[in-house]
């Protein structure tokens, strides 16, 4: 009877279920959206939990973090809540939440090592290697044996470029773990990648002593030749210069030389070198004050004489020689001594190397420098005006 009577109830409240419509039910266009404001079926976690507009999320919140429950449950509870940020991919709250976790400090190590080995990878995903590594080696210290903190220590020295200690964390885990295929794969690539870099090394190690060699025989031809490079020596002392300290101070120089020294890519971009002959071949600059201009040889061999290359760079008139007076005949070469504030004529005939050998030729930024002047002309009296003018 009483069965009768709970059949004739249902089917009394089936009829008025479908003879009136519920208030507070869903419509097609917004079903989504409620079902997403649901805990368990939300799709992503909101930024900002409102308890107006998500209230079972903020309970569940209030729940996880609830500091009166024991710290191995509030523990696991933020690694969960790290878990489902890790996989919305929104590793800096996952972060968050295993470090909450860890703060707890409860005594369930395996957990500890499940929390350090998740920090490490969210940090890895974000590209902060050294602090996975760091996340890695605590977990694997608390449990040696732990797999997924092995796999991330030696992606963390892979990506780090550490391939020796890779390997000894491969090494570490196929004990423990022998047949593991991602362990057997990273170490794989980490021998690839060590074997490459003691090549990359010892071809870098063969290319600095080549060099080397290259350098210190550049260095000697310049010494042997006598040539110069400015040196600053500090502030001079007052008073005259002898010839002895004219000596030491050019002697010091040469000692202090260095490619360093030579290198002219500031100015030119070119630099001295020794050709398999033996000779030296200087970046040289031609410079025309009359008309702001400057020509430049990037390889100037010390046995070629000025006139040479002369006759050449005028062959045809440069546009901004409008009154055509720049004829290799009619060209005076001077260099100029900075320090002694005098000018030293140079003879077109005399080769660079005889030039350069001059006790007061000084080879600033690894370029030798000539002014170029058109002989008798207005500007040649006007710039050499009250100048001390030495012949070569």
């Amino acid at each position: 009877m009483a069965q009768s009577d709970s059949d004739d109830g249902m089917d009394e409240f089936m009829d008025k279920f479908k003879s009136q419509r519920y208030k507070n039910a869903f419509t097609e266009n917004d079903w989504e959206e409620e079902f997403n404001k649901i805990p368990m079926f939300m799709k992503t976690a909101p930024e900002e939990i409102d308890p107006q507009k998500y209230p079972e999320l903020a309970c569940l919140q209030s729940i996880i973090h609830d500091e009166d429950r024991p710290p191995e449950e509030q523990a696991r509870c933020l690694k969960d809540e790290g878990n489902a940020y890790f996989k919305e991919k929104n590793y800096e709250k996952a972060v968050v939440s295993y470090s909450a976790g860890l703060k707890k400090k409860c005594g369930d190590q395996e957990l500890n090592a499940v929390l350090l080995t998740n920090r490490a990878a969210a940090h890895f995903y974000l590209g902060n290697m050294r602090s996975a590594l760091n996340d890695a080696a605590a977990a694997k210290k608390i449990k040696p044996d732990h797999l997924k903190a092995l796999i991330r220590g030696a992606q963390c020295c892979i990506e780090l470029r550490n391939f020796p200690d890779a390997l000894q964390w491969c090494d570490e885990g196929l004990k423990a773990h022998p047949t593991d295929k991602k362990l057997l794969e990273l170490r794989a690539t980490a021998d690839k990648h060590k074997r490459a870099a003691e090549r990359d090394a010892r071809k870098a190690k063969v290319k600095e002593k080549k060099l080397h060699g290259q350098k210190e025989a550049l260095l000697a031809a310049i010494k042997d030749r006598g040539v110069k490079l400015f040196q600053s020596m500090g502030p001079r002392q007052h008073g005259s210069e002898g010839e002895e300290e004219e000596e030491e101070r050019s002697s010091a120089a040469i000692a202090q030389l260095s490619l360093d020294g030579l290198n002219s890519q500031e100015v030119t971009g070119a630099q001295v070198f020794l050709d398999d002959q033996g000779l030296l071949h200087w970046p040289v600059l031609f410079l025309y004050p009359e008309h702001q201009q400057s020509d430049f040889i990037s390889a100037f061999c010390e046995n070629n004489c000025f006139v040479d290359h002369l006759a050449v760079m005028f062959e045809e008139l440069p546009p901004w020689d409008t009154d055509r007076k720049y004829l290799p005949q009619n060209l005076q070469l001077f260099f100029e001594d900075v320090e002694k504030e005098k000018f030293y004529q140079v003879d077109p005939e005399t080769s660079l190397l005889r030039t350069l050998q001059h006790k007061r030729f000084f080879v600033k930024g690894g370029t030798p420098s000539f002014i170029v002047l058109v002989n008798g002309s207005s500007f040649w009296k006007q710039f050499l005006s009250g100048k001390k003018i030495h012949r070569l």
